[in-house]
């Protein structure tokens, strides 16, 4: 019997990386006999996963990885749109994907395979980077903080995802384990 699948979609945000791929790794661990997660990896992702020097714990732990060539390659928004994956976690996802995805603008890998998964009404977990208005610190790859303000505009498209059917806004990365837990029980 296939084993069912969910697509981990990574974009370009640094902040939560390490966090996530370290929750991510437990969920492998715990549920990689009952689930096959697929990692769908932006372009800008493709060079944050690299700045933080993860890219090598990525394609170890899991069998399949993908960078982003444009929007339909790989052709991840089609598979999801045939039901061919349980859910999708785009996470982190930079406030760049997150406008896009509330916008209606699929001209990325991830804000098109969103999109399309909406559509379909394939659940969808996005772990926003800037989810509450204020200043916030986050980590830079060489361990020093960087001091950044998120804006209401990033907040009013997070907020707009939230009130979008089979969307869920994850605030933190261990809420991640969560949507394995619904999607997958034991």
């Amino acid at each position: 019997m296939k084993k069912p699948k969910v697509a981990w979609g990574i974009t370009g945000a640094g902040d939560k990386i390490l966090e996530t791929l370290k929750f991510m790794l437990e969920i492998q661990k715990d549920y990689g006999d009952i689930v096959d997660i697929e990692v769908f990896i932006s372009k800008s992702g493709d060079q944050v996963v690299k700045y933080y020097g993860i890219s090598n714990d990525i394609e170890s732990n899991f069998d399949k990885v993908w960078v982003e060539i444009n929007a339909n390659a790989p052709f991840l928004a089609g598979n999801i749109q045939l039901g061919k994956y349980e859910c999708m976690l785009i996470a982190p996802a930079t406030s760049n994907t997150v406008a896009k995805i509330a916008m209606r603008m699929g001209d990325t890998l991830i804000s098109n395979a969103a999109i399309m998964g909406q559509k379909a009404d394939v659940p969808m977990y996005i772990l926003p980077s800037d989810v509450e208005e204020g200043v916030t610190i986050t980590q830079l790859p060489d361990g020093k903080d960087l001091k950044i303000t998120i804006r209401k505009e990033d907040v009013e498209h997070v907020e707009k995802l939230a009130k979008m059917y089979e969307t869920y806004i994850v605030k933190e990365p261990k809420e991640l384990v969560g949507v394995f837990e619904k999607h997958f029980p034991k």
